[in-house]
């Protein structure tokens, strides 16, 4: 995985190859936030519950940062449908509905994989649709999440 942050925030976690993975940037440099996410992923990818995660400063438009708040509210080794996503989130925002591909669309551009559990977020039907890290990989990190 790549990460991008600053001195005190994580703003990028990508799997190399991933698209939508925008500026990243592989870092030689050992900031203290480095070592604190890949400490995270290390017990995360062991198939530990991995705890709070370092600060997080994803950038987006409002409508995004809301939906990727929303993401951090499901439970590890849980689901949610892009439809109960979308319903939660124009709720929030005092509207009446919102579609799924709207909030399906904010999912996908989440900036921060893994930290921000965008992998949770399931079809209608329960299946693995659309995951910017592929499907395989959502599989993946579902069946890990689900061993616990």
């Amino acid at each position: 995985m790549l990460l991008n942050g600053t001195e005190s925030t994580l703003t990028g976690a990508w799997f190399v190859g991933q698209r939508y993975a925008g500026r990243a940037r592989e870092r030689k440099d050992d900031l203290p936030l480095f070592s604190q996410a890949k400490a995270w992923l290390n017990r995360y990818f062991a198939g530990e519950r991995p705890g709070e995660p370092p600060p997080l400063a994803p950038a987006g438009s409002p409508f995004r940062l809301a939906a990727w708040e929303l993401l951090l509210e499901i439970p590890y080794g849980e689901t949610v449908t892009y439809g109960a996503l979308a319903a939660e989130l124009a709720r929030r925002q005092g509207k009446e509905r919102m579609s799924a591909q709207a909030a399906g669309g904010a999912v996908g551009h989440n900036p921060i994989s893994i930290f921000i559990p965008c992998h949770r977020v399931v079809g209608a039907d329960g299946s693995l649709t659309g995951y910017a890290g592929g499907v395989e990989r959502k599989r993946f990190l579902l069946t890990l999440e689900s061993q616990k």
